[in-house]
């Protein structure tokens, strides 16, 4: 019980000071759930985002059920999910009750273009750290390639990407794994 109370506690701290949505969250749960409580390995987590991203929903909120889930079960990704989930409802509610208020404040609006600032680092650290526990290979450098091309040059959607990669990676790739 303490294991998911503890777990419960972190994802809310996660989700509780992570501005910028779910490639924001992922270097703090992998500081608070790799290397800080140890609950999963590097290779695990990754993983873990893998899969996080190839389901609908948010980022922050499937890799908390998938982490939750093998920590305590159905319990355990109930209280994760809850626990990433319930600062920004509360966050949410706070700011729409006081929204209107505020709104033309100088004050707020520097907070806000501050926060929006510091995001795209944060994504960009998550990204780094994914790049570095990546299997330098070929492969997954062509597909890294073909990738930012379709999806940067072609507009192509990401889930089609993601979709293809999947498809190619069970086609061709079934080989060197087996």
């Amino acid at each position: 019980m303490k294991k998911l109370l503890t777990m419960f506690i972190t994802f809310f701290k996660i989700g509780a000071f992570t501005f910028g949505g779910g490639y924001a969250m992922i270097p703090l749960i992998e500081a608070e759930v790799v290397d800080k409580q140890n609950w999963i390995d590097k290779e695990e987590f990754l993983d873990i985002i893998v899969i996080s991203q190839s389901f609908p929903g948010a980022l922050a909120v499937n890799s908390s059920v998938f982490i939750g889930y093998k920590i305590g079960g159905l319990i355990g990704a109930v209280l994760a999910l809850m626990g990433v989930v319930l600062p920004s409802f509360f966050i949410i509610l706070i700011v729409a009750h006081f929204f209107l208020q505020f709104r033309n404040n100088h004050i707020v609006d520097l907070l806000f273009k501050g926060i929006s600032a510091a995001v795209p680092v944060l994504v960009l650290s998550g990204i780094d750290k994914l790049a570095k526990s990546l299997d330098k290979s070929v492969d997954n450098l062509i597909i890294l390639i073909i990738s930012i091309v379709a999806v940067t040059i072609f507009n192509i959607h990401p889930i089609l990407i993601i979709s293809f990669a999947a498809i190619y990676g069970i086609l061709f790739l079934r080989k060197k794994v087996d």
